[in-house]
């Protein structure tokens, strides 16, 4: 989850929706015109080649791209001969939205309020029939319409899931398969819903390679690039295990499972993912929310929740609606790299749009133990990604403390670990107004200011040739989104370098006036905790090994809310890839591929974590 958001309890009365008439069940067709008929052989020989090769070790750093080629080729390939052999529905998504609707009303979930609407250039979303009042309830969808790992474990996938590892392991790709075989199944109770999805995405498996190539040099590369070579595997891997499983069998994908399948339900699943809690709120399960993964995104709070008692979603309006204008949610705080990736779409006026940075003490720095001692009492670790910030300050407190100790001379580390007030003196690492000292804040703000501008260079165009780039009108979509996500880096990255720039003039100019260096005194404890400034909060002391290397320290924001009797889960929409559980789910996965046996090669045990986050429902995100 990205991000909460209290729901009061006045918001969550129920209002009753009216029965509707049973949906009208149209008649899906299979795609017609392959271009040859290819036989089984053939065909298992390419997923052979195309698993072996996405199993393979890690490419050497600079040699990602060219692997990305080799794969694209092989999958290219694959689709050229499986075409028109994918299920697909006939009309367009306007001609299902109808029965989206009856069905919801059918099923008791609220439609008074608004209704399904093509947004132009937003494409689809939720648009007020009525006025909706800030904080008003006026979405609910009960569980028994969410398509959920549990669904899943109860229908026609269910041998097949209590035999594989990797599906018990992956809710997000178990969901994707729940999609494609009930969308195979004409009499599936979510048919109206699957419907109305999207026929293609804007996620970057769906862009061309030259479109890909625009973002060499991004931060935000290297991950489309996995992403994409995570799929084709995942999809490799589960073709063979389709045609060979006993469990499988009785599957409807046994005679048609094309990439383009596999394509689309993973970006199904990764831009409208979201946990809710199950049956018994005792944990957390995986599902897919019809007709409020129709909302799209704007900056605000979270305002979405799970009512155990009434067990359904619920939404609050996250702002006052007139009648006919559109409703929007806040997926939550991500970045503008992580809606590309994830969600298929760029946020023009993202506030919480951020650049990666991986900075780490060198083991072989000779005052290396000393500043990860004091590091781990910070509870950071002595290699992370952080995070510069698109707005002040570029940096976070955790962040601040990290160039600080990075920073530290011998001296000073001996007094954050041995001297007076050591363990207090702690708390002031990540404070804007305790400097260790003149010439470290100097030190600290020349390097962030150096490495903003060294990453700059990196890049293969300047912010001024992309700004006349995207001044051209034959821009394809993809095209457009990534010089927007490369822009983007670079601005944050300009405005990193100048920040640090400005700091290191104002500290030199502190030292240069002799200007006493503020102390930190017992008493100054209130001033720390009573103000809202992200740069003013003391470092939370947490234990280490609670923070995985590679991720960005946060303070814990999602809990599981009590609201009056109604317990509450707050929802914003789900990341794919969550840094916090790619760990667990590798482990899970390691595991399952050592179970399988000689079917795999040992490269497979690298089988990522699908993508499964939620996006807007458009070509600012993934619908058209």
């Amino acid at each position: 989850m990205d991000g909460s958001v209290e729901l009061d309890q006045q918001f969550l009365s129920c209002r009753s929706s009216t029965m509707g008439k049973k949906s009208r069940v149209k008649t899906q067709k299979s795609g017609t015109g392959a271009s040859a008929v290819v036989s089984p052989k053939e065909m298992m020989n390419l997923i052979s080649e195309l698993l072996q090769k996405c199993s393979s070790a890690a490419p050497s750093t600079g040699k990602e791209w060219e692997e990305y080629i080799q794969i694209k080729g092989l999958v290219e390939k694959i689709r050229k001969k499986q075409k028109g052999m994918s299920i697909v529905f006939e009309g367009s998504r306007d001609d299902y939205y109808p029965d989206l609707m009856s069905w919801a009303q059918e099923n008791r979930a609220s439609c008074d309020g608004f209704t399904v609407t093509n947004f132009g250039t937003e494409g689809y979303g939720l648009r007020a029939t009525r006025d909706i009042k800030a904080d008003e309830l006026f979405l609910w969808i009960p569980r028994k319409m969410l398509m959920t790992v549990e669904s899943a474990q109860n229908s026609i996938l269910g041998p097949l899931y209590s035999q594989d590892r990797i599906l018990q392991a992956m809710g997000n790709v178990t969901l994707a398969f729940h999609l494609l075989c009930e969308r195979s199944n004409p009499a599936s109770f979510w048919l109206p819903y699957i419907r109305s999805l999207p026929q293609e995405y804007d996620t970057p498996l769906y862009y061309q390679q030259d479109e890909v190539q625009l973002l060499l040099g991004t931060q935000a590369v290297l991950d489309i690039l996995s992403q994409y070579k995570n799929t084709a595997r995942q999809y490799a891997y589960f073709y063979k295990l389709v045609q060979t499983h006993p469990a499988a069998s009785k599957l409807p994908l046994k005679d048609n499972f094309t990439f383009d399948d596999y394509r689309w339900a993973v970006s199904s699943v990764m831009t409208r993912q979201n946990q809710i809690p199950t049956e018994d709120g005792s944990r957390v399960t995986l599902a897919l929310i019809p007709l409020w993964d129709m909302c799209n995104h704007t900056n605000g709070l979270i305002t979405t929740g799970y009512n155990l008692e009434d067990d359904r979603c619920e939404c609050v309006a996250l702002q006052d609606y007139k009648e006919n204008e559109q409703i929007y949610i806040f997926y939550g705080t991500r970045s503008n790299a992580e809606f590309v990736i994830h969600n298929g779409f760029f946020f023009q006026d993202n506030a919480h749009d951020r650049v990666k940075i991986k900075l780490g003490v060198s083991k072989s720095e000779r005052l290396y133990a000393m500043k990860a001692e004091v590091l781990a009492r910070a509870g950071i670790p002595a290699s992370c990604i952080f995070a510069l910030h698109c707005n002040e300050p570029p940096i976070s407190a955790q962040l601040l403390a990290f160039l600080r100790v990075f920073c530290m001379t011998e001296e000073e580390l001996k007094d954050y670990l041995l001297g007076d007030r050591a363990i207090n003196k702690i708390f002031t690492l990540g404070n804007s107004e305790f400097p260790v000292s003149w010439e470290n804040e100097i030190k600290l703000w020349t390097f962030l200011e150096t490495r903003a501008a060294l990453l700059l260079k990196t890049y293969k165009t300047t912010s001024e040739e992309d700004r006349s780039m995207l001044e051209k009108p034959d821009l394809s979509l993809h095209s457009r989104v990534a010089i927007q996500l490369r822009l983007a880096e670079k601005q944050i990255l300009e405005k990193a370098s100048a920040s640090g720039r400005a700091k290191r003039l104002h500290f030199q100019k502190k030292l240069e006036e002799g200007a006493p260096l503020p102390l930190y005194e017992e008493n100054d404890i209130a001033l720390l905790e009573n103000t809202d400034a992200d740069a003013k909060l003391p470092i939370i002391l947490r234990k280490l090994e609670e923070v995985e290397e590679g991720q960005e320290i946060q303070v814990e924001e999602h809990s599981h809310l009590l609201n009056g009797e109604k317990a509450m889960y707050e929802m914003g929409m789900e990341a794919n890839g969550q840094e916090e559980d790619q760990e667990k789910v590798s482990r899970d996965v390691n595991s399952a591929l050592d179970l399988i046996g000689s079917s795999t090669q040992k490269g497979q045990r690298e089988v990522a974590n699908l993508s499964a986050s939620r996006t807007e429902d458009n070509p600012k995100e993934n619908s058209e």
